[in-house]
């Protein structure tokens, strides 16, 4: 059966996100993800906050970064968290947000290989084991936690194009694809299946998860849902790579434009830039029959779990009800 996730981004209180995780606890979603970005609340402070106000939920970063923060802070924070939420933790780790790491001064360079060593080196921190590396990106001379992780903790890679997607295959138990367009994921499937079969991993459930890391916006007006979700829509289109834009048919020249203004904060004008055609393709949006179409066409290209990511819908709780109440039984009813 297809798991149901939710991300929350810390823009908001830690309290109303643990509020929000409660309910969507209850309502039976399955994973909790919340954003690492360095504008926002801190991701580990939050997740403590939401560790503490639910018992039975997955929680985790998703996604952190290793650009901002050291694979081996990383990997003590996130094995703190799963210590308080009694083994419930899971790590999403990716390159990061492009515009919002450049308003620190940092760059995403050698994405493949920061990748790679950042696995590495949590996996082996959090194995007890002494860490020395001279890598491509990292430089550790020897590192060691100071306590042990008492569980082996999930590994998600958020990929987008094909070397990161098979590298996800390679070293993770997971990936998230920020995309909800089936045609994305059918290719994201080619090179998952390519990159398994090179490493020798089985990558089919329950050993791999391909989670389809959405923009989501449920109303019953469809208007609301798809404002809403225009200026999450914008920062994908930003960071999203030409052949994504190309194989939807959105010219490199308003994708720039787009990227431009979010580079210069200009986030409004960036959204007015968005047009209904790219919310359609990068979001699921609408009522509750909409979107129960858009996930059953996702599942069909081999995605097992479904995150229904920011903004989820004009009214948060409303949302989140509405798809624990209306769109998840659909998909759970034989269990």
């Amino acid at each position: 059966m297809v798991k149901f996730g939710i991300e929350f981004a810390p823009n908001i209180s830690t309290l109303d996100i643990a509020y929000y995780s409660r309910i969507a606890e209850d309502l039976g979603f399955d994973t909790i993800f919340v954003t690492d970005h360095y504008n926002n609340r801190n991701v580990y402070v939050t997740l403590t906050h939401v560790a503490l106000y639910t018992n039975k939920i997955t929680i985790g970063a998703g996604v952190t970064n290793p650009y901002h923060i050291n694979p081996a802070v990383i990997a003590s924070s996130i094995a703190t968290i799963d210590e308080i939420s009694g083994g419930r933790t899971v790590l999403g780790i990716g390159a990061g947000d492009r515009t919002t790491l450049a308003e620190l001064g940092i760059k995403r360079e050698k994405s493949i290989a920061a990748l790679r060593e950042s696995v590495l080196i949590i996996r082996q921190l959090w194995a007890g084991k002494s860490v020395t590396l001279e890598g491509d990106v990292f430089n550790i001379p020897k590192a060691k936690l100071g306590f042990k992780v008492q569980n082996i903790l999930p590994i998600y890679l958020a990929a987008q194009g094909p070397n990161m997607t098979e590298l996800a295959a390679e070293i993770a138990e997971g990936v998230l694809i920020n995309g909800s367009h089936p045609q994305d994921f059918m290719i994201a499937k080619k090179h998952l299946e390519k990159a398994s079969k090179k490493a020798e991993r089985c990558i089919t459930p329950p050993n791999f998860d391909l989670a389809a890391y959405t923009v989501f916006s449920t109303h019953s007006n469809r208007e609301k849902a798809l404002e809403a979700a225009r200026i999450p829509v914008a920062y994908v289109v930003a960071g999203s790579i030409p052949p994504v834009l190309e194989r939807h048919g959105i010219s490199m020249d308003n994708a720039m434009k787009i990227q431009n203004l979010m580079d210069q904060g200009k986030i409004l004008e960036a959204r007015d830039l968005v047009t209904d055609e790219m919310v359609d393709l990068f979001a699921i949006i609408g009522d509750v029959d909409e979107c129960i179409d858009k996930i059953e066409a996702l599942l069909k290209t081999g995605v097992t779990q479904v995150v229904c990511g920011t903004p989820i819908g004009p009214n948060i709780t409303g949302a989140i009800k509405t798809i624990g109440k209306k769109i998840i039984p659909t998909f759970k009813k034989e269990e």
